[in-house]
C-alpha cells in the first residue's frame, strides 16, 4: 500500500466497508476487490512516477487504461482474470466519481477482454446416483461414510454449495422441510429439503460419535471439528476415479446437476434461479446444460401456437 497516496487509501477503504455495509460482501470478496483496485492504483502511480492523489485519479485518460490493461496481459494476467480487475476498477470508481464529483467515462468506457465462458459440466442422472452410493464405500467407518452421503446428498438433491452445505450448524438438525441459507454476498434463499436428503442427515446424526450442539458445525471431522470441504473433495475425487467418470465431476458439479436435471424434468428456470440463489437468470442458464432438441421439445410442447 506503500505506493499509494493517504487520500486513495482512506478511499479505497470507505468503498469498501460501503461495500460491507450496504451490499453485504463477503469477506473473500472484499479481499479479492481490494487487492485488485491496489494494484490498479500502484500501477498508475509508477506509470505517471507520482503518488496519484483523488484529484490526479479524476483525470485518468482512455490512454492510461490501455497501459494498464497491457501491463496486466504482459505479466500473464488472464482475459477472465482481467475481466474481474477492471469490473473492481469500475465499481470502485462509479463510486468515488459520485463522491468527488467528477466524469468517470475513461475508466467506465474501458471494454472488457473477450473470453470464453468455461460451461459448467453436470454428471447425468445414473452418474449422480452413482456417485453417491460409491462416495458411501470410501470409508470402513460407518459414520463417516453417512456423513459423506450425507453432504453429496445435500449438493445434489438441495443445490447446495459445498461451503453452504458446511455451513449448517447443530440447531438446523434435524432438517426442517425447507432451509433458510445464506449465500454469497449476503444473499438469502429458501431450499426445499428432500426426503432423501433428511433421511441421509438423520442416519448420519445417529452415528456421530461426536456430541451436537446448536453452536457448533453439524458436520463434524473425525477429530470433533468443523468438516473441511477438502474431506468431501478428496471422497469424490476417489469415487469418479472408480466410476470413470472426468475430474470435472466434482462437489460444485452436482449443484450444476441439480438445476440441470430440475430443468430437464420441465421445470422453471425462474423457479430455479430462486433455488440456486443466482442475482442473474444468466447465470442460472449457464448452470442448466440442457440439450437443444430437449429445449425444443418443452418450446413445442407449451407453446400456444404449437
Amino acid at each position: 500500500m506503500s505506493l499509494i497516496s493517504p487520500a486513495c487509501r482512506n478511499a479505497l477503504q470507505y468503498w469498501l466497508d460501503s461495500l460491507s455495509a450496504l451490499a453485504g460482501r463477503s469477506e473473500n470478496t472484499q479481499a479479492a476487490y481490494r487487492g485488485d483496485v491496489t494494484d490498479f492504483l500502484s500501477f498508475m502511480t509508477l506509470h505517471h512516477s507520482e503518488q496519484q492523489g483523488l484529484a490526479a485519479l479524476a483525470r485518468i485518460t482512455v490512454s492510461d487504461m490501455r497501459a494498464w490493461m497491457a501491463d496486466q496481459r504482459s505479466t500473464g494476467v488472464g482475459a477472465r482474470s482481467l475481466a474481474r480487475k477492471l469490473s473492481a476498477v469500475k465499481s470502485f470508481y462509479r463510486w468515488l466519481a459520485e463522491r468527488e464529483g467528477f466524469e468517470p467515462t475513461a475508466v467506465l468506457s474501458t471494454r472488457a477482454p473477450k473470453f470464453t465462458q468455461k460451461l459448467p459440466r453436470p454428471l447425468a442422472e445414473d452418474a449422480a446416483r452413482a456417485m453417491i452410493d460409491t462416495v458411501e464405500l470410501q470409508s470402513s467407518n460407518d459414520w463417516v461414510s453417512a456423513r459423506d452421503v450425507a453432504v453429496v446428498t445435500l449438493l445434489y438433491g438441495c443445490g447446495l454449495r459445498i461451503s453452504e452445505a458446511l455451513s449448517l450448524s447443530g440447531s438446523d438438525a434435524p432438517l426442517p422441510g425447507s432451509l433458510r441459507i445464506v449465500g454469497k454476498g449476503g444473499k438469502e434463499r429458501i431450499v426445499p429439503v428432500i426426503p432423501v436428503a433428511r433421511t441421509a442427515v438423520d442416519r448420519y446424526l445417529q452415528l456421530c460419535p461426536h456430541p451436537q450442539s446448536k453452536e457448533k458445525a453439524l458436520f463434524r471431522g473425525v477429530r470433533g471439528g468443523a468438516l473441511n470441504p477438502r474431506a468431501i473433495q478428496g471422497v469424490m475425487a476417489k469415487a469418479r476415479m472408480q466410476l470413470g467418470l472426468p475430474a470435472t465431476a466434482t462437489p460444485h458439479a452436482l449443484r450444476h446437476s441439480f438445476a440441470t436435471h430440475l430443468l430437464s424434468a420441465g421445470g422453471d428456470l425462474r423457479a430455479i434461479q430462486e433455488l440456486l440463489g443466482h442475482a442473474s437468470l444468466s447465470t442460472t442458464q449457464a448452470y442448466t446444460a440442457v440439450d437443444t432438441a430437449r429445449l425444443m421439445e418443452v418450446y413445442n410442447r407449451a407453446h400456444p401456437k404449437a
